[in-house]
């Protein structure tokens, strides 16, 4: 284990931060894959929290509500907050670094959960890809246990996108959900595709705010069937949010979305796109590949309950 010599200095991110952010950011991600969450807008830097040791940065760690159950649910439903810490490449090893970047990080978790519904508990969670042994071997021995695995998967926007075309009797369009109405209306369609992670309202807005936002559906006269969401973050674009209800399933509405949100991202000079699925989700993945996406890397998810 390698230890510091030096006193180690904790505080929030603050505006003259931001060289030193971007050394640490540099340092952390030419390690392939690493997963690395930048610090939002300064109405977010309270969640955000520095180590410094001899003018240098050499950790950050965050945390943010992801997802947020709506009322009605079923009572074994969670919350979930999720949290990143990434120290510099030669410090990964240093328990007593990370572990007191987390002390500050379990706190404010603990304060943003008492902002959240009390019928309802909530799970503090933790995303890495695969090969970040290192930190992933931390929460493991904090006690926190696997939740998921998903893979990223990439989409090269110059190759051929399927010309499909939609059945009669059911109607594509852009929806830009511009009221609170709307909002409301998609969350609790939302919330029926995935009733254990909802989305919640703020991070509906938090999608909604990216560059090039925008959602698409398919309706059937007034019935949502299916939709999905689709921006720019960076170079490139995600989609997110792929879904068609339950009556709808195995009629290649998915394949359609997906072919006009590949369109889409295409036609603003974006150069690929990529999507997040389960590995254990067998039919969408056979999707995702049917209309050329194709496994990039694979996260794993590891969670410890907020009592």
């Amino acid at each position: 284990m390698s230890q510091s010599s030096t006193e180690i200095f904790i505080r929030n991110f603050q505006h003259g931060d931001m060289p030193l952010l971007g050394e640490l950011y540099q340092s952390v991600t030419k390690k392939e894959n690493a997963t690395f969450w930048w610090v939002g807008d300064e109405d977010n830097w309270s969640n955000v929290y520095c180590a410094f040791e001899d003018g240098k940065m050499v950790a950050k760690g965050q945390v943010s509500i992801i997802n947020v159950v709506p009322p009605g649910r079923l009572k074994e439903n969670n919350h979930s907050i999720y949290l990143n810490l990434k120290t510099i490449p030669e410090r990964e090893n240093d328990i007593a670094l990370l572990e007191n970047v987390y002390q500050y990080l379990f706190i404010r978790a603990n304060q943003l959960k008492e902002t959240l519904p009390k019928e309802y508990g909530t799970m503090l969670c933790i995303g890495n890809d695969s090969t970040e042994t290192a930190n992933n071997q931390f929460f493991i021995q904090k006690g926190y246990l696997h939740l998921n695995s998903l893979y990223r998967m990439n989409r090269d926007l110059n190759e051929p996108i399927p010309e499909l075309k939609l059945q009669e009797d059911f109607q594509f369009s852009y929806w830009k959900m511009e009221t609170s109405e709307e909002e409301r209306d998609y969350l609790n369609v939302e919330a029926e595709i995935w009733p254990d992670t909802p989305l919640g309202l703020n991070r509906l807005s938090e999608y909604k705010n990216n560059k090039l936002w925008t959602s698409m559906v398919i309706r059937q006269t007034d019935a949502i069937v299916g939709g999905l969401m689709a921006w720019q973050e960076a170079d490139h674009g995600v989609i997110e949010d792929v879904f068609v209800r339950e009556p709808w399933r195995k009629c290649g509405f998915a394949k359609y979305l997906l072919t006009q949100a590949l369109r889409y991202l295409k036609a603003n000079q974006l150069q690929y796109a990529n999507l997040m699925v389960l590995t254990t989700n067998e039919s969408a993945l056979s999707v995702y590949e049917s209309v050329g996406f194709c496994e990039d890397k694979e996260e794993i998810r590891y969670f410890t309950k907020l009592n």
